[in-house]
């Protein structure tokens, strides 16, 4: 089954959850592994933790832990969403470059979180996988800042790091938004343990709602 179908076959699957009770999950998704030595491992606590909001927020149906997958793996086209984060090098070679075009054309999404220092990295090598395109500022009327939580302002700034402002760019094709880059967000960063950071309640909880938002926009986008 192609990812497009699959994905439309979650969205039938995602509507009963809250009236079913517990089930076996539904769905996974997933961390990738990246080639170049940056720390794709980052944030070890943040996507469990947004997993586990979903679950609860959204009544979605994740399974607790995310997957581990890299690049160039057969394996990535059955992960509705996939995370990349960290501070450092990326390094796609051209089988992953044409694997991870596979995955993002047939319906996946990714969600790119610069965790500072990855911006010089990941625009070349995205210019790998989708030469055609490039990152394009989002505006705060786009449905992914719009789904269950408002963010009319578009992304919160969870950490201070060069005094610049949070900016939300896309990847997008035929009308599609395919990858989502958070830059000057640390997005992740707001999803983990809250003594980790020693971040303020309020700080950890809009992060997770936005990443709620994000992984609502992946799962039902057209």
């Amino acid at each position: 089954m192609k990812l497009r179908s699959r994905l439309l076959l979650l969205l039938v699957l995602l509507l009963p959850l809250a009236a079913a009770g517990p089930a076996a999950p539904s769905f996974q998704i997933a961390r990738l592994q990246y080639g170049g030595g940056g720390d794709w491992y980052g944030n070890k606590t943040s996507l469990p933790n947004l997993i586990r909001f979903c679950n609860q927020t959204l009544k979605t149906n994740i399974a607790p832990e995310e997957a581990v997958v890299e690049p160039g793996s057969p394996l990535l086209l059955q992960y509705p969403f996939v995370h990349l984060t960290g501070h450092g090098n990326v390094t796609f070679t051209d089988a992953e470059a044409r694997n991870l075009r596979r995955y993002l054309l047939g319906g996946g999404f990714l969600h790119i979180d610069d965790n500072y220092g990855l911006d010089k990295y990941i625009r070349p090598e995205m210019k790998k996988v989708l030469p055609e395109l490039d990152f394009v500022e989002l505006p705060f009327t786009h449905p992914i800042y719009h789904q269950k939580f408002a963010f009319p302002k578009g992304l919160p700034k969870i950490h201070e790091h060069d005094g610049k402002r949070p900016q939300g760019f896309g990847l997008i094709y035929k009308g599609r938004l395919v990858c989502f880059y958070t830059y000057e967000c640390d997005l992740g960063n707001g999803w983990e343990d809250p003594e980790v950071y020693k971040d303020p309640v309020d700080k950890h909880e809009e992060a997770l709602r936005m990443g709620a938002n994000l992984l609502a926009y992946a799962l039902t986008q057209q």
